[in-house]
């Protein structure tokens, strides 16, 4: 027996906006074999598409991860049922998390550089990829453990209406903070203050971003959550109070330059005011997931907590889907479905 597998293969390096012509759609027939011990046989059901995989099709530089070999599937965080096992830690049926790639289904080593871990009970396929997936992840690890978030201190977050942003910025409400976001358009500013019950958003496209943190962080600002680098983190840094703490997540602003992402152009600003800068992974903290998804769990289910999936579906549309993390027109964490059984539990 052969299983038809469909890939999208990382066809040139992309330069600047992502295009067509990056991509490439092949068909192969894979024979249906048993896979040695150790190994599985993973069918993806969904991919994440998330900012830092721009980074992975880049020559090799400064991601940990290495680059797309030209001609190979395009990485992805992904989930998966397991169809075929050499390990049983991971019998036939398990619904798997893994660093995974486009294609339909992948041979896996469970022990080798991809990550495999099984999916919480009672949660989706989606959901794990969405609201208890790495991204609210990476908003409550950077805020709680790199911001050090304390009731009463003013924090700002860039990129505030996605979904790591959200996440970050509405766990600083719950936790007593004055939270001011930064996002793009009066829709996403908004649905911040609005729904997500933040104090003040500033709309990069309208207003001058370092006069309104001025005006609205008369004392300066004490966490700054950055996920966009660039202009934005330089305001920021202009503005930062007396022992202030930058998280630095992501800089999305240079994704899709040719440059790498710039620091700061004062220094000194820094070391007067004894402020910290600090950079993270999710995975540094993996041994605290449990505890982060049960209380992700508690605030949503109260109502505390909102988050956004955008889900949409359709293999062949897959660098269509992506792309639109960098356009702006996704509403929340952007999940590509190409497999029904995305939605189920079990």
């Amino acid at each position: 027996m052969t299983l038809t597998n469909r890939q999208w293969l990382l066809k040139r390096r992309p330069q600047g906006a992502l295009a067509e012509g990056d991509f490439e759609l092949r068909e192969i027939e894979m024979p249906e074999t048993e896979p040695a011990a150790g190994e599985i046989l993973v069918r993806y059901v969904a991919f994440l598409c998330a900012p830092t995989m721009r980074n992975w099709m880049d020559a090799p530089g400064n991601s940990l991860y290495p680059s797309v070999p030209l001609g190979e599937p395009v990485l992805a965080p992904a989930v998966g049922r397991v169809v075929a096992s050499g390990d049983p830690k991971f019998p036939v049926g398990s619904r798997v998390f893994t660093l995974g790639s486009w294609q339909d289904y992948a041979l896996i080593n469970t022990t080798g550089f991809l990550p495999v871990s099984p999916l919480a009970e009672g949660v989706s396929f989606i959901d794990s990829l969405g609201r208890y997936g790495l991204n609210p992840l990476t908003g409550y690890f950077g805020l709680l453990e790199v911001g050090q978030a304390q009731s009463g201190q003013t924090l700002v977050v860039s990129g505030a209406a996605g979904s790591t942003g959200s996440t970050a910025a509405q766990i600083g409400r719950i936790k007593g903070m004055r939270v001011i976001g930064i996002a793009g358009g009066a829709a996403k500013c908004a649905w911040l203050t609005e729904q997500c019950g933040i104090d003040a958003a500033i709309d990069y496209k309208t207003e001058n971003v370092e006069e309104r943190l001025a005006a609205l962080c008369p004392k300066g600002i004490d966490v700054y959550y950055d996920n966009v680098g660039g202009d934005i983190l330089q305001a920021a840094v202009n503005n930062m109070a007396n022992g202030g703490r930058i998280v630095l997540c992501g800089q999305i602003s240079s994704y899709e330059t040719e440059e790498q992402a710039e620091g700061p152009r004062n220094m000194m600003r820094l070391i007067y005011g004894s402020i910290t800068m600090q950079g993270f992974l999710c995975s540094n903290y993996a041994a605290q997931f449990g505890q982060a998804i049960a209380d992700l769990r508690i605030w949503m289910d109260a109502g505390e907590l909102h988050y956004r999936e955008d889900v949409r579906g359709g293999f062949e549309q897959l660098p269509d889907i992506f792309s639109a993390l960098f356009d702006g027109s996704n509403n929340g964490t952007l999940i590509a479905m190409i497999d029904d059984s995305a939605h189920e539990t079990a």
